[in-house]
């Protein structure tokens, strides 16, 4: 059984084919290309690189049971529309699925692109063979997919997961509009963030780090950076990621005491650096959290990698198949 995938990026866009088999799907002929000016263009181009991506395949557009739509929200999963996203200007009330449905005939699903990612988890990856899992993006922001009860929870209109809005601190990097939030001290831009307020804080106190030696070169610190540095041994970046991972641990704790997961699988930088993030996130947990609920929730790293946007958007046309049997 052939479905396709729909990856809508403020940057770049990409349409594939994917086949189930066996409870897994093998990701395949792909083809993407720069995002286009309008939402008109786009969903014109996505259609001809979805019938293209299907020819190289073997198959035709017509063997397809159906299409998922991964994009920025904000947007209404139950109506298949797109409702302004902050990174594609333009995109107001584009009704992708039915756009979609109508050029290939088969039914087609959208979802914000981390309960997309929280499908292609849960389905395909780390949380696997669970039916409460937690998935938290951890990339650029910090988002979350739920899956309760063996279903994707997208709440009312779509918002439930927003747990980067949660506020951690008082003070602290910023993220999400708010100072001290999850998502500033729990994201690759809010490691940034972090990593320049205490280099600042050391230059001015005249102890500055080996890798951050002076002004100039705090505009150049990212997640990456202080995280090479870390793996270096230097003991200004671990205490970085160290007061990160407490962060996430404290985010973490909230989120066990609230939905009781059998498993969080973490993506993007926890993925990159969990030796440097897991032990400071789990001792702060055992101290916020209930017990019980620690006891039977797993912290994992993604499992995806790199793919987990084209496995994401996949999923979200599996998911639609297996929630219509």
């Amino acid at each position: 059984m052939y479905i396709g995938g729909i990856d809508i990026g403020g940057t770049k866009c990409a349409a594939l084919i994917g086949e189930l088999q066996d409870g897994g799907i093998r990701p395949g002929a792909r083809v993407a290309f720069p995002t286009p000016a309008t939402p008109e263009a786009a969903l014109a181009q996505l259609a001809e690189a979805l019938s293209e991506a299907a020819a190289r395949e073997g198959i035709s557009p017509e063997a397809l049971a159906a299409i998922g739509v991964s994009c920025g929200g904000p947007l209404s999963s139950a109506e298949g529309r797109i409702l302004s996203p902050p990174n594609l200007p333009g995109w107001d009330d584009v009704h992708v699925c039915e756009f979609f449905t109508a050029r290939f005939g088969v039914p087609c699903g959208l979802q914000n692109d981390a309960n997309a990612c929280a499908l292609a988890e849960w389905r395909f990856g780390a949380g696997r063979g669970t039916r409460n899992m937690v998935f938290l993006t951890f990339g650029t922001g910090l988002g979350a997919g739920l899956i309760l009860d063996g279903r994707l929870y997208a709440g009312t209109n779509d918002n439930a997961g927003e747990v980067g809005h949660v506020r951690l601190s008082s003070h602290g990097p910023v993220g999400y509009g708010k100072a001290g939030s999850f998502e500033g001290f729990c994201s690759g831009g809010g490691l940034a963030q972090l990593a320049r307020t205490r280099a600042h804080e050391a230059i001015q106190r005249g102890a500055p780090f080996a890798f951050c030696p002076d002004m100039a070169a705090l505009d150049s610190l990212s997640a990456k950076s202080v995280a090479l540095a870390a793996d270096a041994g230097d003991a200004d970046a671990l205490a970085i990621y160290a007061e990160c991972g407490q962060m996430l641990g404290r985010g973490l704790s909230v989120i066990i005491d609230i939905l009781n997961p059998e498993a969080i699988v973490i993506g993007s930088v926890y993925a990159r650096s969990e030796h440097l993030l897991r032990e400071t996130a789990l001792a702060e947990i055992r101290r916020e959290a209930l017990p019980q609920a620690v006891a039977v929730c797993r912290l994992l790293p993604a499992a995806l990698g790199d793919a987990i946007g084209d496995y994401a958007a996949l999923s979200v046309g599996a998911n639609l198949l297996a929630e219509a049997k």
